[in-house]
């Protein structure tokens, strides 16, 4: 049975953090690819600052360059809140064999039982929780494990550089920054540094 990844999250905008944690959970447990599924509404978070189209185009540019990496599209195409459960139920329907993995972060993993319908949606999807080196995971959950190296930068973070105009470069491909630049999100400007141009999707 294949054997897919799904690293969900708004991806406003996606960096290498978030392809370190993908290549990782990849390698550590011989998965064939990871999904990339950006969030339409977040049940989680607030709104995001980004259209739809323009984060799954980032991470498009993003992955353009691994051939295990994939951009899935589904929660953007279903309107209301972009719950795990419903789309892994559609998901398992589309593809029954294929054995999926959930990543999270170490720090969601406490936040699990208040999930959706967390107990039927355990019966479809393992989940994997990377971590820090030295981080230990603590859930009355099943959760596998996986040691991933820590890359202290985040979304907001980034959009906060753009917005000011601070330095961007090897926090996030090329690609994606040309593109954010490209098309002024997160008020950034053209940027006159030389970087590949993004890749046509």
């Amino acid at each position: 049975m294949k054997k897919v990844g799904i690293l969900g999250g708004t991806f406003d905008p996606p960096h290498n953090g978030h392809l370190i944690i993908a290549q990782e959970v990849l390698s550590v447990l011989k998965l064939d690819e990871i999904w990339f599924m950006p969030n339409n509404i977040p049940p989680h978070k607030g709104k995001v600052v980004t259209k739809g189209e323009d984060r799954l185009e980032m991470v498009k540019q993003a992955i353009f360059d691994n051939e295990n990496f994939k951009a899935e599209p589904i929660e953007l195409e279903r309107p209301g809140p972009s719950y795990t459960y419903d789309t892994m139920i559609i998901l398992k329907e589309r593809y029954p064999d294929i054995d999926f993995y959930f990543i999270i972060g170490a720090d969601m993993v406490e936040y699990l039982p208040k999930w959706y319908r967390i107990n039927d949606l355990m019966k479809h999807v393992h989940f994997v929780g990377v971590k820090r080196p030295g981080y230990e995971i603590t859930s009355t959950f099943e959760i596998i494990e996986v040691e991933v190296p820590e890359f202290n930068i985040s979304s907001s973070q980034l959009r906060r550089r753009f917005r000011t105009k601070q330095n961007t470069r090897y926090y996030l491909p090329d690609q994606v920054r040309h593109y954010i630049e490209e098309k002024n999100l997160y008020g950034s400007t053209e940027s006159t540094s030389n970087c590949k141009k993004t890749i046509d999707g």
